[in-house]
């Protein structure tokens, strides 16, 4: 099975549960990066998806485009999140993309998420949220 192949079979099903699956995809010294945070090292990882899948009421992920060449890899993927303090716990469907850079013992060293933090966060909030909508109608003017 290719590095990938595991990496998106891991993702399909993590959760709080099964962290320890993580170990098999990253490097000890996994660089992790996404709109919102940097985080460095394989047990600080573990620790945001602990504390993530604990603050949520549900998370998953759906793969679409994916290809992996050499030691890069990116993924087309949607996340599903619905989360107690965010649009009343209603669904919240963020699209993103995900670069993978690969080890030379096929591990992650570098993860990095590109996606709309606006979308999953902002646009969520009671007030912030109307007011970036009506912003965003305006500039669609």
């Amino acid at each position: 099975m290719k590095p990938l192949d595991s990496f998106l079979e891991v993702y399909e099903k993590l959760d709080a549960e099964n962290l320890h699956l993580l170990d098999h995809l990253y490097s000890d010294d996994i660089s992790f990066i996404d709109p919102a945070h940097k985080i460095e090292g394989l047990a600080a990882l573990k620790k945001y998806f602990f504390e993530l899948y604990q603050n949520v009421s549900s998370i998953n992920f759906s793969f679409y485009h994916h290809q992996q060449q050499d030691n890069n890899a990116y993924i087309q993927w949607q996340m599903n999140l619905r989360h107690p303090r965010l649009n009343r716990n209603q669904e919240i469907i963020v699209p993103g993309i995900s670069y993978l850079h690969y080890n030379q013992l096929g591990k992650v060293s570098l993860h990095r998420d590109y996606f709309d933090l606006g979308a999953m966060l902002y646009e969520q909030l009671p007030l912030l949220g109307s007011i970036i909508k009506a912003v965003k109608r305006r500039l669609g003017q």
